[in-house]
């Protein structure tokens, strides 16, 4: 009878606007969640019996029915954090997760960028899944193989003083001292003086103090003393020379020629000995220099305008950052920095990803096999760092879906009522 079609049709309406109405308070519930992608329901017709008229057979449909519910994939605004660890991707892809959801175990896709380390040193997402990507040695070189992004042991390793830099002016009113310098009066047979911490092999720091002698007009002496409580075989309060040479200048007081001799550093704790240290004092002219970026003499108070050293100690990973590629670069305590590994990005030919809860996705037939590789390549987006994505969910647009689901549920109630009061009629018809 085609009141009861009627009827059937009214309560499939309230249905499939009952699904709709719970599809737009999911996308309104995750209004401030990060990452989140919302979701909306595509209705379809159902055919019900045929109707036969005028030589034609045509269908009277049933109401309507939900063909699927949908993930909407377009790019949320980005939020500033200041954390280099959030992270937001600008344009197609997911950052790739390792880990157990929904029963499955193996590798899901997200838009969540709100990243950490953990204490076991893996780069992690808020549900504590790895988050994936490709190593770098200690070197720099970025594995081509695909794993778990672990920052436990790094490390960056210390480096020994391989040459100091030392800039000065030397005073030329100074009065040159007969036979030179001389370790028994260190004070006595000096003019100026600099100290500089240097490093052996294994990080440990050491004071090197460079005196200047004036042995004649336009001419001087250096010398590299160390206390001898921080050489090999040596005794502490008894200082050597490790390292010395001359300095010669022309009447304008640049900086001629330098000669260095003598340099064997073997500090104590282990060290790798005869350690070598040379000595940069600025551009003689012999060298073909100008003389004067660097060391020069001059009738002026002596003054230090430069110095530095290649060395430095072992270092622990402080802090993080990521460019646009995914490359994440680690800043240590000795203040080196150093590439530790880049984000691998998914990509998707389909869009029909399995929604499995807390912002995480796995791949299906419809989405076919991820294709995984770094950002901004093969069409992925880039990455921003000290940024998260936001919610797509439109809230003008969800309130305006939510009037029109709430007025098609009350037309289809409409509909019952109307086909009850008909079938009322109908049945008082034998009264």
């Amino acid at each position: 009878m085609a009141l009861y079609s009627a009827l059937y049709s009214g309560l499939s309406g309230l249905e499939t606007n009952s699904l709709l109405m719970s599809v737009i308070g999911d996308n309104l519930a995750n209004l401030n969640t990060i990452g989140f992608k919302k979701s909306r329901a595509n209705f379809q017709d159902m055919l019900g019996f045929p109707v036969i008229g005028q030589g034609t057979e045509t269908y009277v449909g049933r109401g309507a029915m939900v063909d699927n519910i949908e993930q909407v994939y377009s790019q949320g605004s980005f939020v500033s954090t200041g954390n280099g660890l959030d992270l937001a991707i600008t344009g197609k892809g997911f950052f790739v997760v390792r880990g157990s959801a929904a029963g499955q175990n193996g590798n899901f896709y997200t838009r969540d960028g709100q990243f950490s380390v953990d204490s076991n040193g893996n780069l992690t997402s808020v549900s504590g899944m790895i988050v994936q990507g490709y190593m770098a040695n200690n070197s720099g070189d970025i594995s081509s193989v695909l794993g778990d992004l672990n920052f436990s042991s790094a490390r960056a390793q210390a480096k020994s003083t391989g040459e100091i830099e030392l800039f000065a002016n030397l005073n030329s009113e100074e009065t040159a001292i007969p036979g030179g310098f001389n370790l028994a009066d260190i004070e006595g047979t000096s003019h100026h003086s600099a100290t500089i911490n240097v490093y052996d092999s294994l990080g440990a720091s050491h004071k090197v103090t460079v005196y200047f002698t004036k042995t004649a007009d336009n001419a001087w002496s250096w010398n590299a003393v160390v206390d001898g409580g921080e050489l090999t075989g040596g005794t502490a309060g008894t200082p050597e020379i490790r390292a010395s040479g001359t300095m010669t200048f022309d009447s304008e007081g640049r900086l001629d020629a330098v000669t260095e001799t003598a340099n064997d550093f073997d500090f104590v704790g282990g060290a790798v000995q005869n350690q070598t240290i040379s000595f940069n004092f600025g551009d003689p002219i012999a060298a073909g220099g100008t003389g004067l970026a660097g060391s020069t003499q001059a009738a002026a108070t002596y003054n230090t305008s430069f110095q530095s050293q290649d060395g430095y100690a072992a270092g622990e990973l402080v802090s993080i950052i990521v460019d646009a590629d995914g490359v994440i670069t680690g800043t240590f305590s000795n203040g080196e920095k150093r590439t530790m590994g880049q984000l691998a990005i998914a990509d998707f030919k389909g869009s029909g990803l399995n929604r499995l809860g807390g912002n995480i996705f796995a791949a299906t037939n419809e989405s076919g096999e991820a294709m995984i590789g770094g950002a901004n390549s093969g069409g992925r987006g880039s990455v921003n760092s000290k940024v998260l994505e936001s919610s797509n969910v439109d809230l003008s647009s969800e309130f305006g879906n939510m009037i029109i689901t709430q007025r098609a549920f009350q037309a289809n109630s409409r509909t019952i009522t109307t086909v009850d009061s008909m079938m009322s009629e109908l049945i008082n018809l034998k009264r």
